[in-house]
C-alpha cells in the first residue's frame, strides 16, 4: 500500500439532510437552487424565487418523513463518524491522513470542507463522494460544486464511483446475511434490491447511473452466492414524468399477488442510514407491505461505519494516491429541465 509523509486531505461528499424540523425548509431552498438539479433559460433570474417557492410547498409534504425518525436526518452523524474511522485507518497504515465532510445542500458546506482543508495546511487532496455508483445529479453536482469553490493550488485526485470495489461488495453482503439470517428460512425471502430513481431523461442523455446499478446488483449477487428471488426496483420518484421503474410501491403490490410472504429490502445506493432508507423503506415500505399481507419484511442495514466498508474507503484512498494527479473539468450535467427537477430534489429527502 502507498506509504507517505505528506499530509492528506479526504474530502467526503454527502447530500446532506436539516438536522431538525426547521431546517427542512432551508435544505429544500438549497437543494432547489442548485443549478446542476433545476436549469432553464433565465434560471440565474428565476431560480432564486422558484426555489422558495418549491421548497416552501415541499417542506410541509416532506415534514412526516423526518417526524417518524426523530425529526431530523442522521446522514452528518453518520458520515462524519466515517470520516473520523477512515482516519484513523489510514493513519494506521502510514497515511497522514485528515478527513473532512463536505455537505451538497446543508451543514457542514463544501465551503466549509474547503476552509477546514486549507487551515490544515494539506499538501494534497483526495475527493471521495459517498455515492457507490455516478450519477450527474449526485457525484456530479458535488464535483461542480467543489470545482467552483477550490482555489485548485493542491494537486488533486479523485475517486468517482466505487460499486466494483471487492471489499466494499463484502461489506453490504455480510448487511445483507444479517438480515436475512433474521427469517425463519433464510434462502426462502424474496431479495428486494432498491435505488434511488431519477428521470429517464437524465439516463437517456447518457448518465451511466443505471447501467451501474444493474452491475452492483449483479456484483452482489455473485458475491453473495444467494438463492433467494432477486429483482430491482426504484424508489422516491416525484412528479409525472418517465423515472426509473418499477418503482418500490409497484414492487410491493406485485410481490402480494404473487403470494409471496417474506421479503428483504438491499438499499443498493446509499451508505448510511438516513431518511430515505428509515423512513421510506423500513417505515413507510413496511407498513404498506404489512397491509398487503407480507408477513415478514426486513431492510438490511447500512454500511454507516462498519469496519469493512472504512477499509474500503481505505483501499479506494490509497489507490487513488497511486494515480495520477486527476485535474477537474467542468462536469456537464445530463437532463436539467425545470419540468423535470433530478434525484433528491424532485423527492425533497436527503
Amino acid at each position: 500500500m502507498t506509504r507517505t509523509s505528506r499530509r492528506v486531505g479526504i474530502v467526503l461528499f454527502q447530500l446532506g439532510g436539516p438536522d431538525t424540523l426547521e431546517a427542512i425548509e432551508p435544505f429544500l431552498y438549497n437543494l432547489f437552487c442548485d443549478p446542476d438539479i433545476i436549469d432553464f433559460p433565465f434560471a440565474r433570474i428565476g431560480r432564486k424565487p422558484l426555489a422558495k417557492l418549491i421548497s416552501t410547498t415541499r417542506a410541509r409534504k416532506v415534514q412526516h418523513h423526518y417526524a417518524t425518525i426523530g425529526g431530523g436526518s442522521p446522514i452528518r452523524r453518520h458520515t462524519e463518524r466515517q470520516a473520523r474511522a477512515l482516519e484513523t485507518e489510514l493513519r494506521g497504515q502510514g497515511i497522514d491522513a485528515h478527513c473532512f465532510v463536505a455537505m451538497r445542500y446543508w451543514h457542514p458546506f463544501t465551503r466549509e470542507a474547503i476552509e477546514q482543508l486549507q487551515a490544515a495546511q494539506c499538501d494534497e487532496v483526495v475527493l471521495l463522494p459517498l455515492y457507490p455508483q455516478y450519477s450527474s445529479t449526485t457525484t456530479g453536482s458535488s464535483l461542480n460544486e467543489w470545482r467552483r469553490l477550490f482555489p485548485h493550488d493542491l494537486p488533486v485526485r479523485c475517486i468517482e464511483t466505487f460499486y466494483r470495489n471487492a471489499i466494499y461488495l463484502d461489506a453490504v453482503a455480510e448487511k445483507v446475511n444479517q438480515a436475512l439470517s433474521r427469517f425463519p428460512v433464510p434462502d426462502r425471502p424474496e431479495i428486494v434490491f432498491s435505488a434511488h430513481s431519477i428521470p429517464m431523461s437524465v439516463i437517456e442523455k447518457g448518465d451511466p447511473y443505471q447501467r451501474q446499478i444493474e452491475e452492483t446488483v449483479r456484483l452482489l449477487t455473485e458475491r453473495g452466492g444467494w438463492s433467494n428471488p432477486q429483482r430491482l426496483c426504484y424508489q422516491s420518484k416525484v412528479g409525472a414524468s418517465r423515472w426509473l421503474q418499477p418503482s418500490l410501491h409497484q414492487t410491493l403490490r406485485q410481490l402480494a399477488e404473487e403470494h409471496v410472504r417474506e421479503m428483504c429490502v438491499v438499499p443498493v445506493a446509499f451508505v448510511s442510514d438516513h431518511v430515505e432508507t428509515l423512513g421510506e423503506i423500513d417505515h413507510e415500505a413496511r407498513e404498506e407491505a404489512h397491509r398487503l399481507g407480507i408477513m415478514q419484511f426486513e431492510m438490511s442495514a447500512g454500511l454507516n461505519d462498519s469496519p469493512k466498508f472504512i477499509r474500503a474507503l481505505a483501499q479506494l484512498v490509497h489507490e487513488a494516491l497511486g494515480q495520477p494527479v486527476h485535474t477537474l473539468v467542468p462536469i456537464r450535467s445530463a437532463g436539467r429541465t425545470l419540468a423535470e427537477p433530478q434525484y433528491a430534489a424532485a423527492a425533497g429527502l436527503d
